[in-house]
């Protein structure tokens, strides 16, 4: 996908909000398409096909929740929340009813800006066979199950391996607790399945993370984890 000209959908009641955003969006050459209620914003995704959505969770007319939910039963369209709410029980209940990211208001354009390339990025590999992912020098060969760092080779037990080509195939994602757990172990696991998870998560940041101030795991406190993406160094 062509991030210039990639069609934003933007569902929120604030015409302010919509208005700033509006203007920014198309500075950076996207084309938006505006819904000020949960109706009409559903109406939209389903009839213009956006290739990505920013959804306010307190829309007048129904929950944005629902609104995610609805959008979710027939597409896989990258879906970014933008919410006053900043309690850890909400984010996690929208990422697990499907939304991709979670940008807490007020915000800053740039960061929201970045997301919005990071879900696009990630939409392009959908429907992609990964063969390969390259990260900040940490390249993953899903092949041959091979995994390089600054061309030594850790070496990476089975779910240690799984953890980490789970955060590359959604590389920029927030995956929640519950949703790497059930990825990892299924849904029996999940009682004392966040314990278990942080002890991988500790032993795997050790064997990859050399660069302290570049490093892959991000940790969203009381919600869950991301794979950041580097842009290469310059020589």
């Amino acid at each position: 996908m062509n991030i210039p000209g990639a069609k934003v959908l933007l569902i929120d009641d604030e015409l302010q909000i919509r208005r700033i955003l509006r203007l920014t969006l198309e500075s950076n050459g996207f084309s938006v398409m505006e819904a000020a209620t949960g109706k009409e914003g559903a109406y939209l995704a389903a009839v213009e096909h956006p290739d990505i959505v920013l959804l306010d969770l307190g829309l007048p007319d129904t929950d944005g929740i629902a609104v995610l939910k609805q959008i979710r039963e027939w597409s896989k369209v990258p879906v970014l929340i933008l919410s006053v709410r900043n309690d850890e029980n909400g984010k996690v209940a929208a990422l697990e009813a499907g939304a991709d990211d979670y940008v807490t208001k007020p915000f800053g354009i740039k960061e929201l800006i970045a997301r919005i390339h990071v879900a696009l990025r990630h939409l392009e590999k959908l429907g992609e066979e990964l063969r390969e992912f390259r990260n900040n020098g940490l390249v993953i060969d899903f092949v041959n199950r091979r995994v390089m760092l600054g061309g030594s080779e850790p070496k990476l037990t089975v779910t240690e391996y799984n953890l980490l080509t789970l955060f590359a195939k959604n590389a920029g994602k927030l995956l929640t607790h519950n949703h790497i757990v059930k990825e990892l172990w299924g849904a029996y696991a999940l009682d004392g399945g966040s314990r278990k998870l942080r002890v991988h998560i500790a032993q795997l940041r050790k064997k990859i993370e050399s660069d302290p101030a570049r490093p892959f795991i991000v940790t969203e406190t009381g919600v869950g984890y991301r794979m950041r993406l580097w842009e290469p160094e310059e020589e």
